[in-house]
């Protein structure tokens, strides 16, 4: 049985994830959602560099690091892309704060590794999506993650949508960053740095 919230696979019949210790009946995030998006900045030239064994267990310690903290914000772990990982919320309060604090998990892990320092883009995105599984899609979806593109590691970049339903719960800082093209999304999209 596969966990909704850190993604972890457990034995059969199992009540709570043996990883990241979650009910597994809990019901899934459905309606509107918020979708974070992340991913290494220049993860192939750092795995090239590292080897095949060192870099499979930088990339373990990320993965903990974000599941971890996806799950210790409400948050579910949709799927992992090699160096990425799509995750699911049901406010985007819970999702800004879980981007925070993954970032600040990344900068202290960097700290205390500096031969291998992670360094994380962070898109985020609100709106209606559809569920498929424990899949999501639609324009919602696409939109985090190309926001997550535009970002620089270390970085945290939200659509207005997010700005403006989380602005004044969040008790975050937004920096506003201008109007982007966003690929594949017409027009250019609002986006807000979160100051972290």
């Amino acid at each position: 049985m596969r966990c909704p919230y850190c993604n972890a696979d457990n034995p059969a019949g199992s009540t709570h994830c043996i990883w990241c210790g979650r009910s597994l009946t809990e019901p899934s995030v459905e309606g509107t959602v918020t979708l974070l998006f992340t991913d290494i900045e220049g993860w192939t030239p750092l795995a090239q560099r590292l080897g095949d064994q060192r870099a499979h267990r930088v990339l373990r310690d990320h993965d903990r690091i974000l599941r971890e903290r996806v799950a210790g914000h409400g948050g579910r772990a949709v799927k992992h892309m090699g160096d990425s990982l799509m995750a699911v919320f049901p406010s985007a309060t819970r999702a800004l704060h879980c981007a925070v604090d993954i970032q600040k998990a990344f900068a202290d892990y960097s700290q205390e590794h500096p031969e291998t320092p992670i360094k994380v883009r962070i898109g985020v995105n609100s709106g209606e999506s559809i569920q498929d599984g424990s899949d999501y899609f639609g324009k919602a979806v696409t939109m985090a993650a190309r926001i997550a593109e535009k970002a620089r590691g270390g970085q945290i970049l939200v659509s207005k949508v997010v700005h403006d339903l989380a602005g004044s719960v969040a008790e975050v800082e937004f920096k506003h960053v201008g109007s982007k093209k966003l690929k594949g999304i017409p027009g250019s999209q609002r986006l807000y740095e979160v100051v972290w």
